[in-house]
């Protein structure tokens, strides 16, 4: 009994083994110093909560990632039935916000009306300024950064509307994240945590479905690979690019799921070698999560 009892505490004093993440590590600070710009990337196996990360403790602004957070939430008052998918918001045209990507003010240039399950998959599907902003009429952007603090996540926070960031360039930083709280969040949505299955499923399959930003997290990922992802994008002025950003969750081979966010700031490389280096980090975390152990 005494060495069975000496053994296990010999075990418990042992230093914990790093997790497979921990072979990106020297690929991903390296690639983070590659190209001009700030560069923050966090990488999670959901199941596991095994993390690697650069700057990850760091600020972003979002710019279009914030959307994720804020279809949460309005799914939230879905579940709670104080708002309906089918529930119809009249667009008018003062409600269409101007130099930002929308297909709704562009379409519709007198306005219109569209369901709230409508706007939902614009605002993620599409990245559609507009939709974004209607949405933060249900939920404002204080009760979205509420809902990020009651799933345990501090490093987020939600603060104001595409208007103001198309105003107001600056007005960008005030939306912000650090990569190690963007994965967070991408876990709490794969485990279901604060929504119900439908509303789950439904994001995923709008974040899934989305055809933009395939050269950043999927760029280099095997063919075929499902990655449910939102990026952000700031334009680029003077040369300096403030955001060029991606969050996903990416399938693994054995079924798992791999939370993956890569955030640029103040860049000016060129847009190729801003997604680029997104999708070699997205790559490196992907060859660590499905090394067989004791492989290169």
């Amino acid at each position: 009994m005494i060495a069975i009892a000496a053994v296990m505490t010999l075990l418990t004093q042992q230093p914990p083994r790093a997790g497979a993440l921990a072979r990106a590590r020297p690929v991903i600070d390296r690639l983070a110093s590659s190209i001009n710009g700030r560069i923050g990337a966090a990488a999670m196996i959901v199941e596991t909560g095994d993390l690697v990360s650069t700057h990850g403790d760091d600020r972003f602004p979002m710019q279009s990632v914030y959307k994720v957070p804020i279809a949460m939430a309005v799914l939230q008052r879905i579940d709670r039935e104080s708002v309906r998918l089918s529930q119809v918001m009249h667009v008018r045209r003062v409600d269409l916000v101007p130099d930002v990507h929308s297909q709704i003010r562009d379409l519709n240039p007198d306005g219109t009306s569209l369901t709230v399950r409508e706007l939902l998959r614009a605002a993620i599907v599409e990245s559609d300024g507009t939709a974004s902003d209607l949405l933060l009429v249900l939920t404002p952007p204080a009760d979205v950064t509420a809902m990020v603090r009651k799933l345990g996540i501090d490093g987020m926070v939600i603060a104001t509307k595409e208007r103001e960031m198309a105003a107001n360039e600056m007005a960008q930083y005030q939306n912000w994240s650090t990569p190690r709280a963007a994965v967070q969040l991408l876990r709490a949505l794969q485990q279901g945590r604060g929504l119900s299955a439908p509303s789950r499923v439904l994001l995923l399959g709008w974040m899934t479905e989305t055809p933009i930003g395939d050269k950043r997290i999927k760029g280099l990922l095997p063919a075929g690979t499902a990655v449910a992802h939102k990026t952000g994008l700031d334009r680029t002025r003077k040369g300096l690019t403030r955001a060029t950003n991606d969050i996903g969750i990416v399938t693994l081979p054995n079924g798992r799921h791999l939370a993956i966010a890569v955030f640029v700031k103040d860049s000016r490389a060129t847009e190729a070698q801003r997604e680029l280096v997104i999708a070699k980090i997205a790559r490196a975390a992907w060859d660590a999560a499905t090394a067989r152990p004791g492989g290169k």
